[in-house]
């Protein structure tokens, strides 16, 4: 059974071989995530953006530990306190996500993070349905699923 993106539109593929899905507008370069139909920069005049793919790699720019089960809005199998980071992108943004790979307290400002994805729930057809996240760079996407396991 395929899995399925906890929102549509904001990233394509799975574990090592996944992009967040963006746009960079083609008159002042400004640089949208999650996608934008139009450039909210003030000055620029064209306001034309083209859809781009960010990633795989960032850095941790600060992050807290979610240590607080989140409203019922929020769904997550086995809910467990997790790391929330804001990552910084070579794009010159920043997209918060959840990170994964070692435990919640381990993590560090300034470290190289890579993107992945992660399982948030199991649907009602039994279907995964997947995160975006952010895993060390030096740990292949095998030991972070091991990490988050433990």
């Amino acid at each position: 059974m395929q899995a399925a993106p906890v929102v549509q539109g904001l990233f394509e593929g799975q574990g090592d071989a996944t992009r967040l899905l963006a746009s960079r507008c083609r008159g002042c370069g400004s640089v949208y995530f999650p996608r934008s139909l139009s450039c909210r920069h003030p000055r620029c005049t064209d306001k034309a953006p083209q859809d781009i793919l960010l990633g795989p790699h960032g850095t941790v720019y600060s992050f807290t530990v979610q240590a607080y089960r989140p409203p019922p809005l929020f769904v997550m199998d086995d809910w467990a306190p997790y790391a929330l980071g804001l990552i910084e992108l070579p794009e010159g943004l920043r997209v918060m996500a959840m990170l994964t790979g070692r435990a919640p307290q381990d993590w560090r400002i300034g470290e190289p993070v890579t993107l992945t994805t992660g399982v948030l729930f199991r649907d009602a057809e039994g279907r995964e349905v997947l995160t975006f996240q952010f895993r060390p760079l030096a740990i292949s996407t095998a030991t972070a699923a091991e990490g988050a396991l433990a």
